[in-house]
């Protein structure tokens, strides 16, 4: 079997994930070729589980001040671009596309009628779980940005529909936990005004990684430019994690158990819902901004919260090699039978604008 894999490249979450997915597809002897879209190729870095991996523009968003500028994303989208990339992909020599929420393969297999499963966060979205209130155009763009006939949603909680436990290997042995030392990862704040944020709490030290950071040490604040490695090795070491509502950065802290502090970014449902899950389900502490009374109760009080995931890239590379795409559920519930799951808790969500009563979660 011949398989296209293609990763929307703008967060970190997406291609972590095909990390995890790279050798246990090769293990089952499945021959894949990998496109990444979304990000410049000279900010991409750790790639090479993907072998001679191709890059193109495709589609992402622009953010500004923590949340999405609407203006430059408008005119960062270059539609007649996209177009020409999708005609330019020729995928008639594979047997399968993988996409992870990237929009190229995607519609590309769709239109070439070349099988694509979707196997990403967004596609639990698919699914009534809770969300956050979105605009009807933000839900037509979850449901066609990168449409999959065959979709393996991840999550946190499976809400009793067939969605997958997450897929965000933690690499590094367990090191001895350092008092009062916090990983901050929030890529979509300027560094200044992270800076202003934590610089009151003097008793912590705050391990800040983001993109536009250089290697400095102010005091109680260091700073990293991104290093995966370095970034693992920081998340074992600390107490807790304080970040944007990324689903690869909340599944890692809660697999090793870290409490968790999240900060959406705004406009983006995404990561509206997940900030919503997260509450509700009581597994972090949520701000809207970046606010630093919510941020010292929760250093001072904050609780951690640790979920045990089974290994779900083997468990997929194997499904995709049986070649039985219509076995979703069994997949799912064999899953979330090896895992550790939140307790039973009865709450009400908000489901594309509506609310309804989830009686028996865990």
């Amino acid at each position: 079997m011949k398989i296209l894999y293609g990763v929307q490249a703008t967060g970190n979450g997406h291609i972590t994930r095909a990390r995890a997915m790279a050798p246990a597809l090769q293990k089952q002897g499945l021959a894949v070729d990998y496109l990444f879209s979304g990000r410049s190729p000279d900010k991409l870095f750790d790639m090479e589980p993907f072998g001679d991996y191709r890059c193109r523009q495709g589609l992402s968003f622009c953010t500004e001040r923590g949340k999405i500028a609407l203006w430059p994303t408008a005119k960062a989208i270059k539609p007649l671009n996209f177009f020409r990339e999708m005609a330019e992909l020729d995928v008639s020599a594979y047997d399968l596309i993988i996409s992870d929420f990237e929009p190229l393969t995607a519609w590309a297999g769709f239109l070439a009628r070349v099988p694509v499963v979707g196997l990403g966060h967004q596609y639990a979205f698919m699914h009534p779980i809770p969300q956050h209130r979105g605009s009807p155009v933000a839900r037509l763009v979850t449901r066609w940005f990168a449409p999959a006939k065959v979709r393996l949603g991840l999550h946190w909680h499976h809400f009793d529909q067939p969605i997958l436990p997450p897929i965000a290997p933690i690499s590094i042995k367990p090191l001895p936990v350092e008092k009062n030392l916090y990983l901050v990862y929030l890529p979509f704040e300027c560094l200044d005004a992270i800076r202003q944020f934590l610089q009151p709490f003097t008793q912590y030290r705050f391990a800040i990684y983001h993109p536009q950071a250089e290697r400095a040490d102010e005091g109680h604040l260091q700073f990293y430019p991104p290093s995966r490695s370095g970034f693992h090795r920081t998340m074992a070491q600390a107490c807790g994690v304080i970040g944007n509502a990324g689903f690869g950065l909340a599944s890692e802290a809660l697999q090793i158990g870290k409490k968790l502090l999240i900060k959406p970014l705004a406009r983006q449902p995404e990561q509206l819902s997940n900030a919503l899950t997260l509450e509700l389900l009581e597994l972090a502490q949520t701000m809207d901004q970046l606010d630093a009374d919510i941020a010292g109760k929760w250093l001072e009080q904050g609780a951690s919260h640790k979920i045990d995931y089974p290994d779900v890239a083997t468990a997929v590379a194997q499904w995709i090699a049986a070649g039985d795409l219509t076995t979703i559920t069994e997949l799912a519930n064999e899953l979330w039978r090896k895992s550790s799951c939140v307790e039973s808790r009865a709450f009400a969500v908000n489901v594309l604008g509506e609310w309804l009563y989830l009686p028996e979660l865990g």
